[in-house]
């Protein structure tokens, strides 16, 4: 297999790092995704990740609390999954570094573009957490700006779902899955895929997106290689 794209950058959400359990880490299916991702970076592809932490904290769980603290307890918990997956990665031997935006120098570096960049050419995969450091974004929004910002040649996103639908697949089972949406889709039909800001970030740069199912064999390979699978998000 060959790989369509030279430069990726790979959503996953912290939910699907939990497998089953729906908290904490699954071992198995990190092992799952580890496999894939060197895979994909023998291949000669550039791997990039941004992850989030609702396998550990989802800053609507505290109702009571303010919306900026929620959201930084959010941000470290992506550190602990980018952590994790880290550590399995350079287990199989493939040199892994984790970039922060908010600064916490004593377990990862600082996102910098130009060293993320330089990671890049030294064959390294790069974590990046934190989202982008700001309260009130999204880790969708954060995979979107990253994606711009290393110019990406796709944003992945490993979803527990086999792609788009027009309504809940988990309840309504005539929802219609969508093969092709454009962004102007996302925003007109209030689509809960990705969030609007993310979605007009990917439009105004046009960087494309794919969102398919983590769950299904070799899904992230057979994404990188351009099979067709889950929904294409795209200006056209």
């Amino acid at each position: 297999m060959k790989p369509k794209y030279k430069r990726i950058l790979l959503k996953l959400s912290g939910e699907a790092l939990a497998g089953e359990q729906r908290f904490g880490l699954n071992e198995q299916v990190i092992a799952s995704v580890v496999d894939q991702l060197v895979e994909i970076h023998n291949m000669g592809v550039e791997i990039a990740l941004v992850i989030g932490g609702g396998n550990f904290w989802r800053g609507r769980q505290g109702t009571k609390m303010d919306r900026t603290t929620a959201d930084h307890m959010g941000m470290l918990a992506t550190v602990m999954n980018s952590l994790a997956m880290m550590d399995a990665i350079e287990q199989r031997g493939i040199p892994t570094r984790v970039q922060t935006a908010l600064n916490m120098i004593s377990v990862a570096e600082p996102y910098v573009l130009r060293k993320a960049l330089h990671h890049f050419e030294k064959q390294r995969i790069v974590i990046l957490a934190c989202g982008t450091g700001n309260p009130y974004c999204s880790t969708d929004t954060a995979a979107a700006q990253r994606a711009c910002e290393i110019n990406a040649d796709v944003l992945l996103m490993a979803k527990n779902v086999d792609g788009i639908y027009d309504s809940d697949p988990s309840i309504n089972p005539n929802a219609k899955k969508y093969e092709h949406l454009t962004f102007g889709d996302i925003v007109n039909k209030g689509l809960k895929a990705m969030d609007a800001t993310a979605a007009t970030m990917c439009m105004e740069n046009d960087v494309p997106v794919l969102a398919f199912a983590l769950n299904e064999p070799r899904s992230l390979v057979r994404a990188v290689c351009g099979e067709k699978l889950g929904t294409l998000i795209s200006n056209n």
